[in-house]
């Protein structure tokens, strides 16, 4: 039997390796803090259904090094709001890898953002806050420079709520499986989208981050 400590060292391991695949580095400190959130998610969706994900291993390729493939693509964003959330997700590990960043993750789910919250008590994420909100009902302090959504939506919806969201120069990231040629011709006048495929370790399926900026008049 494979004793905790050596299932926890494959697994920080494992992490750091993918992790630098998507030019990430990942300190130990940083991934001891995914593996944290890691064991967290699996006891509280024993409990409450956060994720269909419950397998620690699958979790760090569907979980937590998808998130982290978005990273690179952040840019010189300092503010960034993560629309619908879930279980955290990208939102939670991001944050852990980008501490010079600001992350808001809201979810229209109370359970979900009392877990997101607990989470970042847990892990002591001072760039991190979480709010039970839908991204339409929004009301935050200041405009973000990237808005993302993992998963969630119709493209040419998310560009009608997430928006008012946005920064004049802000960008919408939108991590998608398959190309979503369809979604991209029903896209409104005025927004321009570049799509990159992603190659996600220990992620057996098609991955692609769109990227949509709003080329309209200056607000």
């Amino acid at each position: 039997m494979t004793k905790p400590d050596s299932a926890r060292d494959a697994w920080l391991q494992a992490l750091q390796a993918g992790a630098r695949q998507l030019r990430v580095p990942l300190t130990a400190a940083q991934a001891g803090s995914c593996w944290q959130l890691a064991l967290a998610l699996r006891e509280r969706n024993s409990q409450v259904n956060l994720t269909a994900i419950d397998d620690i291993d699958a979790m760090r390729g569907l979980h937590f090094l998808d998130s982290l493939s978005i990273v690179p693509h952040l840019g010189s964003a300092l503010r960034v709001l993560d629309v619908g959330t879930g279980g955290g997700f990208p939102g939670l590990p991001l944050a852990i890898a980008c501490p010079e960043r600001q992350f808001t993750l809201i979810d229209g789910t109370q359970k979900k953002i009392r877990f997101v919250e607990e989470a970042i008590g847990l892990l002591g994420l001072e760039n991190a806050a979480a709010f039970a909100a839908r991204a339409e009902s929004f009301k935050p302090d200041a405009r973000f420079d990237v808005v993302i959504v993992r998963a969630v939506g119709q493209l040419a919806d998310l560009v009608r709520l997430c928006r008012p969201l946005l920064t004049r120069d802000g960008r919408l990231l939108a991590l998608k499986g398959k190309r979503p040629d369809e979604e991209l011709a029903a896209l409104p006048l005025r927004w321009r989208a570049e799509v990159t495929p992603l190659h996600v370790p220990e992620v057996d399926a098609e991955r692609h981050l769109v990227t949509l900026r709003y080329s309209g008049d200056p607000r």
